[in-house]
């Protein structure tokens, strides 16, 4: 498959640490129960026969106040039982099974293993297998066998994730867990590591059993104590300087947490160099995609190193990110590397360098006597796919981001508007617009009637004024229409006849309403076109 070739038809690689949640709409009635949209294993009803609409709306908000303390948990929300209860369609594959199938097809080409026992859900990884393993001809050495299927970050192609994979068993440094043996197919890859009896450092953090599922060891620990403070100093300078080993060879991580580091003796050691090879997402992805600044791999390892090293020192996750206060810490050196990575501020500036926590008091002092030269040896031309694969996978990172920030805006506008301060001040704002409406409606029926009485009384005016009788014309000549005022008599008309323009006779008979009538039936295009000779001058011989 080449670069960013689309997976096979049918194949979803579903990103399983994307949050979840439900929303509990309506209830209904069946069978004399009292159930929800959702279906829980809780009791259908707390009274027998208490079918009340009062009781059924107060169960039902406490189903939902209950939902969303799961799917805001981060351990339980990425839990398989919790996935297949919300989204049953994309969880429905029987993962073990299909473990167990790869597994024992591996067997058949190499037969020197064997299983000891399925480790039953060690993880937190719903697609993501273990078993205790031996060799047949070391029958008291004991290994542990993972097997993970594809993630949606997996970008490099099949030859090259084959080849990267099996190069994980040369990589030789004091701090990342040997790997005996890895391989990979098209869909999966499996690898073989020692068994370690101590555990991780997240198991010494919780007092915890290797063996033990994973919501059994760290969901509700029964005691929560942090590190001693040689313990913090050593351990985060051992993990802080296998990944600048990794930065610095160009290999991306982006998976560090506290189940992630083995421990062997006092020397943490790295696991899990595959994941990021395999595209699968991070534990603490949920977080770091939340933050813009945070769009890089090595910044992601930054991140995730302030996750680890508050767990190491208060011997728990933190409660919420960012962190806006830390607790009494066993030296103000721990707190202030905590605030550079954790706090409001550092996460609106971007994260530190690896380099640059390294320079800081806490882990500048301490002096580590390891012995072993650091070796991997990655061909160039791989290193130019982990290149192009990394930032593939820090463009999906980025473009989750922006859509994050994205429905956060939108979601904080409409509950803005949604707010009782907003809507007291839609109403105000409305009740004030009615009334201005109201007024200036007012007003244009005001002037429309004042109007209307204006033209009426204009058009009357000239058409009363013939309602008095005109003295007759004499001399047989037509009547000239009076001088203005000012001015004297005028004299006779010469003899010479003067067409003039027949005026109509007044109606005397005829009605004000009349008049009235015919003013507002007048039609302007029914008149026609004449001349008019204009003799309204006075004429004086």
């Amino acid at each position: 498959m080449a670069f960013m070739e689309k997976p096979p038809a049918g194949k979803v690689l579903l990103d399983d640490t994307v949050p979840l949640t439900a929303q509990i709409e309506a209830s209904q009635s069946l069978h004399s129960h009292t159930i929800s949209t959702l279906s829980l294993p809780l009791p259908p009803k707390k009274l027998i026969g208490n079918m009340e609409r009062e009781f059924i709306a107060e169960r039902q908000k406490g189903l939902q106040a209950y939902l969303d303390v799961i799917t805001t948990h981060h351990i339980l929300s990425n839990c398989e039982l919790v996935k297949k209860f919300l989204d049953p369609n994309s969880y429905s594959v029987n993962y073990t099974e299909i473990a167990l199938q790869h597994v024992s097809m591996f067997f058949r080409s190499e037969p020197k293993w064997e299983v000891v026992e399925p480790l039953k859900d060690i993880g937190w990884r719903i697609r993501k297998k273990y078993f205790l393993m031996k060799i047949k001809n070391q029958p008291k050495e004991r290994l542990m066998l993972s097997w993970a299927d594809l993630g949606p970050d997996k970008y490099l192609s099949d030859k090259d994730l084959q080849y990267a994979v099996k190069l994980l068993s040369s990589c030789s440094h004091p701090y990342i867990y040997k790997i005996t043996f890895a391989t990979a197919n098209e869909s999966s890859a499996l690898v073989i590591r020692p068994f370690s009896e101590k555990g991780t450092l997240k198991d010494l953090i919780y007092k915890a059993k290797p063996k033990d599922p994973f919501l059994k060891k760290y969901c509700n620990p029964k005691k929560i104590q942090g590190l001693e403070l040689q313990q913090i100093k050593i351990y985060g300078r051992q993990i802080l300087e296998v990944l600048k080993f990794l930065h610095e060879k160009g290999f991306p991580y982006g998976h560090l947490h506290s189940a992630n580091v083995m421990l062997e003796g006092d020397t943490c050691k790295l696991l899990d160099l595959e994941n990021s090879l395999l595209g699968l997402p991070s534990f603490y992805r949920s977080y770091f995609s939340q933050f813009r600044k945070i769009n890089t791999l090595e910044g992601v390892d930054v991140h995730c190193f302030g996750h680890l090293l508050y767990e190491m020192t208060y011997g728990r996750p933190p409660d919420t990110i960012p962190v806006d206060s830390f607790p009494p810490a066993p030296s103000v050196f721990v707190v202030s590397v905590l605030e550079s990575i954790l706090t409001c501020e550092a996460m609106k500036n971007g994260m530190p360098t690896v380099s640059r926590l390294l320079q800081m008091p806490l882990f500048s002092d301490v002096l580590l006597t390891s012995s072993e030269k650091p070796q991997f040896k990655i061909p160039t031309k791989l290193k130019e796919a982990l290149k192009t694969s990394k930032e593939c996978i820090e463009k999906r990172l980025t473009e989750e981001q922006k859509l994050i920030h994205q429905h956060r805006r939108l979601t904080r506008a409409q509950s803005h508007h949604g707010s009782e301060e907003e809507k007291k001040k839609r109403k105000i704002l409305a009740r004030k617009k009615s009334k201005r409406s109201a007024y200036e409606s007012g007003e244009e029926h005001s002037a429309k009637y004042s109007n209307s009485n204006n033209s009426g009384s204009g058009a009357s005016s000239p058409l009363t004024s013939p309602s008095s009788p005109t003295p007759p014309s004499t001399a047989g000549a037509s009547s000239i229409p009076p001088a203005p005022p000012p001015l004297p008599p005028a004299a006779p008309p010469p003899t010479t006849e003067v067409p003039t323009q027949p005026s109509p006779q007044p109606n005397v008979s005829a009605s004000r309403g009349a008049l009235l009538s015919s003013i507002q039936n007048f039609q302007k295009g029914t008149l026609k076109k004449t001349q008019t000779c204009d003799y309204s001058a006075p004429r004086i011989s």
